[in-house]
């Protein structure tokens, strides 16, 4: 798969999908990747046993489908769940 995504944003949709919140469709809409591609992306960018782990979380998850998503789930996060930028460098 090419993509035309920075590495910062490779590296937020890689944080996105692995939310358990946060629909495949929230990234599609912000980042133009549908799901498969997002699996591509994740396939790509893991290491096989992170990908694996990834995919067993997300397989029939409710709140990573719109569709499934229960109505009482109306937010995609966390409020307190962002990290100020460089908050994890050193």
């Amino acid at each position: 798969m090419q993509t035309s995504l920075s590495q910062t944003a490779v590296s937020r949709v890689i944080e996105m999908a692995w939310e358990d919140r946060t629909p495949f469709e929230a990234i599609e809409r912000l980042y133009g990747l549908p799901e498969k591609q997002v699996i591509v992306l994740m396939r790509q960018q893991l290491k096989r046993s992170a990908f694996n782990n990834w995919r067993a979380r997300v397989s029939g998850r409710q709140t990573k489908h719109l569709k499934l998503r229960p109505a009482e789930i109306e937010r995609g996060y966390c409020p307190s769940q962002y990290k100020p930028q460089g908050a994890n460098k050193r």
